[in-house]
């Protein structure tokens, strides 16, 4: 059975790749492009990302049908797959050895923001923090190392973290 450890040099393989084809001549940068369509009765969000399809929906509470996780749960599930992915890559490229990684992330999201005796409350997710749990024999060095590798270049905490600006548009067709 293949193990994680075994995956680490393999990601390490395919890091060394990446690495070569963006340093070729005219390399151009990925472009991410997503598509979310809301759904006629049932208000669920569908996007569509590459070949993929992830469906966002609202609790019943908050008039759903609760067949997919909301916009907040999927932006700390990003998050959150974003450091493992990128704590994997960094293993790969320090050679720190992982039997085993999950990574929790928590946030705290508020409906009474903005309201009456509640206007300081933040609207967005807010309080978010995250927990790394690995399984390593490697010392509390290396392990550090990879940690500050890692909130370096995570794309998704780097995201968070910095602001951006984004520009917004409306088309109606």
């Amino acid at each position: 059975m293949s193990t994680l450890i075994d995956y680490l040099a393999q990601k390490r393989e395919a890091l060394e790749g990446v690495k070569a084809r963006a340093a070729e001549p005219g390399y151009k940068p990925v472009s991410i492009d997503v598509t979310v369509t809301a759904e006629g009765r049932s208000g669920i969000r569908r996007a569509r990302v590459r070949g993929f399809q992830i469906v966002s929906d609202s609790p019943p509470d908050f008039a759903g049908y609760d067949l997919g996780p909301s916009s907040p749960e999927i932006a700390l599930s990003a998050l959150g797959s974003c450091l493992t992915h990128t704590w994997l890559i960094q293993a790969a490229a320090h050679g720190l050895p992982l039997k085993a990684l999950s990574v929790e992330v928590h946030g705290i999201l508020d409906p009474r923001a903005g309201s009456p005796w509640h206007e300081a409350v933040p609207r967005e997710p807010h309080g978010l923090d995250y927990t790394v749990h690995i399984e390593t024999d490697a010392p509390e060095a290396a392990i550090a190392e990879v940690r500050a590798a890692v909130e370096k270049v995570c794309p998704i905490l780097n995201l968070l973290r910095n602001p951006q600006t984004i520009a917004g548009r409306v088309s109606n067709a």
